[in-house]
């Protein structure tokens, strides 16, 4: 295993491109794997392309739709109507069951395919959202689990894991790719890239972290 090459888990959404930037500046090669789950707002995968290339990353795309019909949720399902607020007792229906399971066990597989052993994901515990897959007990047991499971010494790197969203502009800001993140990514669950749609959970995540950040340069 190359220990100077990573892998990064890239939608081309905000958190995973800040990670991408954050990994070019952190390791002498980078390759990324974005992947195709059946989601809505696929055209983030158009965007991670444009990203990856323009950023001279090697992007692999990969089609797991298979996971669209394990369940329903409203991030793959049109029927379901999507949760605006954080349920009091309960998940949001945005939450996709397994989605960073089984992201980073196939990143796995396709990181020692290519002798690689760290890798690069954008999840992050302080987010609003509490999906229990972006979680670093999550993180920390999946990644004993995948040493074990393939005999390797994989390193799962999480830059966001403790910052909250101004913290992530913050840090894209420091890596000199403020415009990048704001203008050509899309965090937007309705599929709107940049500022977004404004109103679903991510956009309003996206923009409250975004106020605090331009806030606090004045």
């Amino acid at each position: 295993m190359n220990k100077e090459e990573a892998l990064v888990v890239f939608s081309g959404g905000q958190d995973s491109t800040t990670c991408l930037f954050w990994a070019i500046k952190n390791f002498k090669k980078v390759h990324a794997l974005t992947f195709i789950y059946g989601q809505k707002h696929v055209h983030e995968v158009d965007l991670a392309k444009q990203i990856a290339a323009d950023a001279g990353v090697d992007l692999k795309v990969m089609d797991v739709s298979f996971i669209a019909g394990l369940t329903h949720n409203s991030l793959t399902d049109s029927s379901v109507i999507m949760d605006k607020e954080k349920p009091k007792d309960s998940l949001p229906n945005t939450f996709v069951p397994g989605r960073n399971l089984f992201f980073l066990s196939i990143a796995a597989v396709y990181a020692r395919e290519i002798g690689v052993n760290h890798m690069v994901t954008g999840v992050s515990q302080t987010d609003f959202s509490g999906y229990p897959d972006c979680r670093d007990a999550f993180i920390k047991s999946l990644n004993v689990t995948l040493n074990l499971a393939m005999e390797e010494q994989f390193v799962i790197h999480t830059p966001l894991m403790w910052i909250d969203k101004a913290q992530t502009w913050q840090l894209a800001d420091e890596l000199g790719v403020f415009d990048i993140i704001r203008n050509n990514t899309l965090t937007c669950y309705n599929g709107i890239q940049g500022d977004g749609c404004g109103e679903c959970p991510a956009c309003t995540l996206r923009r409250e972290g975004l106020e605090t950040y331009l806030a606090s340069r004045k």
